[in-house]
Order: C-alpha cells, then sequence, then structure tokens
C-alpha cells in the first residue's frame, strides 16, 4: 500500500486515517494546531500539527506520498478562511506533493438549485455564496492536477447533528409554504467513499466530458424535506412536535432546495452503512447524545 496523508485530521478526516491505517495503508495525518495533533497522540499513525495554508510550513513537509486528501476544515470561518483553508491549502499541497493523487472533499452546497429537483455531477454548478464558489475554484485545480473530488452532503454522526440540536434547543420550525429538501451523509459513510475513490482513482483523460470526470456526490440514498426530519425526531424521541413558522436554518446550504444523487458513486460498488437518515440516527447518532431529555 502507499503511503498516504490526510491532511485535515478532524471529525471525517479522523476517521477517514483510522480506516486507511486499519486497511494496510501507511497513514500520517495532519491537524491545524498542536492541541489537535496532542489529542490523537495516541493513534497507531503519525499526526503532525501543520497548518495547509502556510505554504513555508507545508514545504518543509515534503514526503514520498502516493496519495493526499484534502479534508482540512475552515472551522465555520467566512469567505477569507474559505480561501485560506480550501483554495491555498490545495495550491500549497499540490505544489508540495506533485506526484501525489490528490482528493478533495468538497460540498454539494455548489449546486445551488432550489425547484427541488434531482441534480448529479453533470449538474449545473451556479452557487451564488461566497463560500461555494471558492470550493469550485479549489476543485477546478485539483481536477486540473488530475484529481479527484467528493462533494460531500450535510455531514452527521456521533455527537454531531444540525437537526437534532435545533430540535432540542427548541430552535427548529418549519415553513410549511416554502419546504426544501435536504440531503445528509454519515460520516463513516464519507470514510469508505473516501477509501473507495483512492483505491479506484483513474487520471483524468484529455477531452474528458463532465461525467466522466472524477467528481462523485457522497450522499446517503434519501433525501428528506425539513418537515420530514423533525417529524421523525418527535416520533422517535416521544417529544412535542415543532412549530410551522419561517424556516430561519442558516449555512452553507440553507438557501438550497435539491436532491443530490449518489447513483455515480454506488456504480463504483458504495453502499452507505447508514442509507437513509433514520437508520444513521436511531442506530448511531442518537445513543451518543446521552441524556436527550435534560439536553
Amino acid at each position: 500500500m502507499p503511503r498516504i496523508l490526510v491532511a485535515g485530521c478532524g471529525y471525517v478526516g479522523e476517521r477517514a486515517a483510522d480506516l486507511l491505517h486499519e486497511a494496510g495503508w501507511i497513514v500520517e495525518g495532519w491537524t491545524a494546531s498542536q492541541e489537535s495533533a496532542a489529542r490523537l497522540n495516541d493513534k497507531p499513525y503519525r499526526v503532525r500539527a501543520v497548518d495547509i495554508a502556510d505554504v513555508s510550513a507545508v514545504s518543509e513537509m515534503r514526503s514520498d506520498f502516493g496519495a493526499v486528501v484534502h479534508c482540512a476544515s475552515s472551522g465555520g470561518g467566512g469567505v477569507e478562511e474559505y480561501r485560506r483553508t480550501y483554495y491555498e491549502g490545495a495550491i500549497n499541497l499540490i505544489k508540495t506533493f506533485p506526484a501525489a493523487t490528490l482528493l478533495l472533499t468538497s460540498s454539494t452546497s455548489v449546486y445551488a438549485q432550489r425547484d427541488g429537483s434531482w441534480v448529479d455531477e453533470t449538474s449545473a454548478t451556479e452557487p451564488s455564496r461566497e463560500t461555494a464558489k471558492i470550493l469550485l475554484e479549489t476543485e477546478m485545480i485539483t481536477l486540473a492536477h488530475k484529481g479527484i473530488v467528493a462533494r460531500l452532503a450535510g455531514i452527521y454522526g456521533p455527537g454531531r447533528s444540525f437537526f437534532l440540536r435545533r430540535f432540542l434547543a427548541g430552535e427548529a420550525n418549519v415553513d410549511l409554504t416554502n419546504e426544501r429538501y435536504v440531503n445528509q451523509v454519515h460520516r463513516d459513510d464519507i470514510a469508505t467513499a473516501l477509501i473507495l475513490l483512492l483505491s479506484h482513482y483513474e487520471p483524468l483523460r484529455q477531452g474528458a466530458t463532465a461525467d466522466e470526470r472524477n467528481i462523485f456526490n457522497v450522499v446517503d440514498n434519501r433525501p428528506f424535506l425539513t418537515r420530514e426530519i423533525y417529524e421523525w425526531l418527535a416520533t422517535h424521541l416521544s417529544m412535542p412536535a415543532i412549530s410551522s413558522g419561517t424556516d430561519n436554518a442558516s449555512g452553507k446550504r440553507g438557501e438550497s432546495n435539491k436532491r443530490v444523487s449518489n447513483r455515480k458513486l454506488r456504480a463504483l460498488g458504495w453502499g452507505p452503512k447508514y442509507p437513509t437518515f433514520e437508520e444513521g440516527m436511531a442506530t448511531s447518532v442518537i445513543p451518543s447524545f446521552g441524556d436527550l431529555h435534560a439536553s
């Protein structure tokens, strides 16, 4: 197995690094801070504190990595932090490891459709948000380097669920006059998808058409309306249903309304362990939140 760098050993990256190590890859992980690296010092693979947006720090880490996974997070930062982390980070990784296969974790937020339509990797990407535009720029330089782009849906998993936290905090409501679909994927399913993409990598051919490019949506099998999500949570937790009103959800996917297809990734043999939000929440996420009714 080749040596692989996981640049961004956070919520998704740590899980991917764990599974890559278990599969026999020689793994090194990077985090942006010494504190994060120290938290992972008991891992069976090396973890170092390297800010990928710092060109001098990255250039000092020259190695013979066969693949690099760029899954660093902006930490919820704004436009400038997005540019530093994603775009500048990708450039630094490409320059430092030019022979390595680069796998970028992007986002389905690059699809800005608002009509509830199904989208796949050939669909228009015309986002209005500056952060999503930066992701598209980063995708382009990744593809120009013959790399792989994984567009992740909304991430959830143990200890992490945007909708569950809003529901428990009493902040959930749905605008029944303007319902929208949301697309999600469990952290563990993202990790297995990244490994599969690295294993099936084929360089981008000269003149390849859009549907042949190395872009893959990483999303579970069923989009849900926000109303359906909150209704399911209320029933499953035996708690009062939410009220209708203005949906004040914020975030990079808050303005869109589309259903994202995973057909292309499934054609490679990928199948999510948690095919739907309901299955992932019931068996993986809700048990990790402890005493929910006391939250």
